[in-house]
């Protein structure tokens, strides 16, 4: 398993990112701790939250994920050896998206005092705010580096404009320039991303870290029809896939799985690996089990025809 260079960043990361969005959500404290302890323990070394994890969830209000994983990293002593990725800009309970100066600043000395630490690796934006010029929110992002906090930025969720504009901003006004880009992508959900995204991450060499890897478990294989969706708390959201193309999907990591005596997870991981713009596909476990057929993506011995089968039955057009 090599490392990759995150974007034009120093950061060299193993090809997985562990998505904390399940920390105080689908587990609790202690199962989060077991997990990260074998992730860390696989040889990885990149964990992606964001301070809106897990609001969602009852009784929440935000910031669960980051105490988890502060307390993790407080308890391990092992700071140094892990790269830590967290956003901002979600509705924490203003009811609206914010990437105001002001914001961030406050919004990043709060995940700082939750994450337990004194610098965040990589900072990105969340969600897009309209209403704030992208100068101002860079500018914010400006600071925190000046100020040892924050080494890099990178962006979620942007469009396509919107993330052009953002790196035109950055050079023009010698302003802190996005190093990655955290994508919705999948197997499944390759439209957007590939339609235009794709080729500006490609023109300014971001790291893709993308997220919903897995399509919420639909491309685990687990869920094959309407019975199936009642199998976990994220079940609702992949009903969407159970269609003609998702069974065509289905039915290809079916295949490459076998041919390969292994799960359909490492597969459609292994096909995200060999993408050329992407880095590190975000993905999560919330069992050990499940996490075993996560680490082993990266050494999957898989071949060109293969990869190339998968993208040929995944088409959306």
């Amino acid at each position: 398993m090599q490392k990759r260079q995150l974007g034009k960043s120093d950061l060299q990361v193993y090809p997985i990112t562990f998505g904390g969005n399940v920390f105080g959500w689908t587990i609790d404290e202690k199962t989060s701790f077991e997990i990260l302890d074998a992730f860390i323990g696989s040889g990885f070394n990149f964990i992606d939250t964001a301070d809106v994890y897990s609001r969602w969830a009852e009784g929440n209000q935000g910031g669960e994920s980051e105490t988890i994983i502060g307390n993790w990293l407080k308890k391990n002593n092992n700071r140094n050896k892990v790269i830590i990725a967290t956003k901002v800009g979600s509705d924490m309970g203003s009811g609206k998206k914010d990437l105001s100066k002001k914001y961030i600043i406050k919004a990043a000395e709060d995940s700082l005092k939750r994450l337990q630490t004194d610098y965040i690796d990589l900072y990105q934006t969340h969600w897009d705010d309209p209403t704030t010029p992208i100068e101002e929110t860079l500018e914010a992002y400006d600071q925190l580096i000046k100020e040892g906090k924050v080494r890099f930025i990178g962006a979620s969720n942007l469009s396509t404009e919107r993330l052009q504009a953002s790196m035109r901003i950055s050079f023009e006004q010698k302003l802190p320039a996005y190093i990655t880009f955290q994508p919705h992508y999948n197997l499944y959900e390759r439209e957007v991303f590939e339609e235009s995204l794709e080729e500006v991450c490609l023109q300014h060499n971001l790291g893709v870290i993308n997220y919903y890897s897995l399509a919420s478990g639909f491309l685990t294989g687990k869920y094959r029809s309407e019975a199936d969706l009642s199998k976990s708390q994220r079940g609702s959201g992949v009903a969407k896939y159970l269609d003609a193309r998702g069974q065509k999907i289905l039915a290809a990591l079916d295949k490459v799985a076998a041919e390969l005596n292994t799960s359909q997870a490492t597969v459609a991981l292994a096909w995200l690996i060999h993408r050329p713009s992407v880095t590190a596909p975000i993905v999560s476990a919330t069992s050990l089990k499940q996490l075993e057929s996560i680490t082993k993506a990266p050494d999957l011995s898989i071949t060109q025809e293969q990869l190339d089968f998968l993208t040929q039955e995944s088409a959306w057009h």
